[in-house]
């Protein structure tokens, strides 16, 4: 017995069976970006910058947290469509327009 014969051999699937298959890669992709608005307060970025000046970054002055969204489309969703459900959904859903803005941006 040689070495690496206690290995399996490959496995061929047909391409339904893909990691792109099956997490829909191939896709139309939209990112939403969340943050607070510049006139809300924000604790935490206020923590992480004070963390940095205290690891030694005394050039950063203000950080800003937020958070993003990947969201898969399905195949065959016309850009109109998506753009409109998108930013439907990132007002509506996942951001709070009192204290958060939002961007949204398609990734091909």
């Amino acid at each position: 017995m040689g070495i690496g014969s206690h290995l399996p051999s490959p496995v061929f699937l047909s391409p339904a069976f893909s990691p792109a298959a099956r997490y829909n890669l191939s896709s139309m992709k939209a990112r939403v970006f969340v943050s607070l608005k510049t006139t809300v307060l924000d604790p935490q970025g206020k923590t992480v910058r004070a963390a940095l000046a205290g690891l030694g970054y005394s050039a950063i002055t203000d950080v800003r947290q937020g958070k993003f969204f990947d969201i898969a489309l399905a195949d065959g969703t016309s850009r109109e469509d998506a753009r409109r459900d998108i930013e439907t959904i990132a007002h509506e859903v996942l951001a709070n327009p009192v204290i958060e803005d939002y961007q949204v941006e398609f990734i091909d």
